[in-house]
């Protein structure tokens, strides 16, 4: 009976070990192809990405490799950097250029801006120099520095307007003169000459007789027309009164007088003269400095206008 256990012991270990050796194999196994099941799942359902050689090595396949197969040039990350910024760059460009072009139109505004200031500038001290100008010849006072300042901003545009304003006030007449002048030779205006012959005097008597005349004819009386020699000197009216004193009976005496007057009168219409030139020359003007004035006259004409007719032109 002993021995029959010590016997049959050795049989027993042997049995129980081969049935271990077994059971690890079986699991192996199983574990393989469960692991190989769940690969090929994970493969078929896409969330396992295998290469064509992984697949084949797992299969125990080696993969055939093709003909001709180009490689795969992989963009480098410049190129991949540099395609979208292509039309960003496109985009700031033109914003540049509209900045640009906003800046160059701005800039001739300014531009226009400046030269209409200096040019009405300009105007403003050429029409203060003219009229600082008449104020000195009604008083008789010397030109002084607006001799200079006449010749700078009118001397191109109005030469012969210039050359009489400085030569009247070489010898500067007033008005007041002018007024004084006739009164002082009133009695000698209204009387017949001494040197008057018989037959002039018959002549001249019967004439004032019997007068048919219009309305607005002027009276042919000798106190009326030194009357309205007055008034129109008074008002301004030099050549009117020039003409009213030369149809009096003593004109002749009134030669100095004549030529006096005529002289203010030549002064009064240069002056006028370089004022619309002042207001409204486009481009004869000068500044102070000498340079043209090449501004329209706010007030001036159209350009179809022309300029200002020249004092040459024009008969003082």
């Amino acid at each position: 009976m002993r021995e029959d256990i010590y016997s049959t012991a050795p049989n027993g270990t042997a049995a129980r070990r081969g049935l271990s050796l077994r059971t690890v194999l079986m699991a192996a196994a199983l574990a393989f192809l469960g692991g190989a099941a769940l690969v090929g799942y994970l493969v078929w359902d896409g969330r396992l990405a295998m290469s064509e050689r992984d697949l084949a090595a797992m299969m125990g396949e080696t993969p055939s490799k093709p003909a001709s197969s180009a490689p795969a040039v992989a963009p480098s990350p410049q190129a991949v950097a540099s395609a979208p910024a292509a039309p960003v760059g496109a985009v700031a460009a033109s914003g540049v250029d509209s900045r640009v072009a906003a800046l160059e139109q701005r800039l001739a505004r300014l531009d226009l801006q400046a030269a209409a200031a200096e040019g009405n500038a300009a105007r403003a001290e050429g029409l203060l120099v003219a009229l600082a100008t008449r104020r000195a010849l009604e008083r008789g006072a010397p030109l002084g520095y607006l001799s200079d300042q006449l010749k700078l901003r009118f001397g191109a545009a109005q030469p012969v307007a210039v050359e009489t304003i400085i030569r009247s006030a070489a010898t500067p007449v007033t008005l007041d003169q002018l007024v004084g002048g006739l009164d002082a030779m009133a009695a000698r205006l209204t009387e017949a000459p001494v040197n008057e012959g018989g037959w002039q005097r018959l002549r001249r008597e019967l004439s004032g007789l019997f007068v048919v005349r219009h309305d607005d004819t002027p009276s042919t009386n000798p106190m009326t027309r030194l009357d309205l020699a007055r008034l129109l000197l008074r008002t301004g009216q030099v050549d009117g009164a020039i003409d009213a004193v030369s149809r009096l009976p003593g004109a002749a005496a009134a030669g100095d007088w004549i030529v006096q007057a005529r002289r203010y009168a030549e002064a009064e219409r240069a002056l006028d003269l370089i004022e619309t030139t002042a207001l409204l020359d486009p481009d004869r003007l000068r500044t102070a400095s000498g340079q043209s004035v090449r501004q329209p006259s706010p007030a001036g004409p159209s350009p179809a206008a022309g300029p200002v007719a020249n004092a040459s032109e024009q008969s003082f």
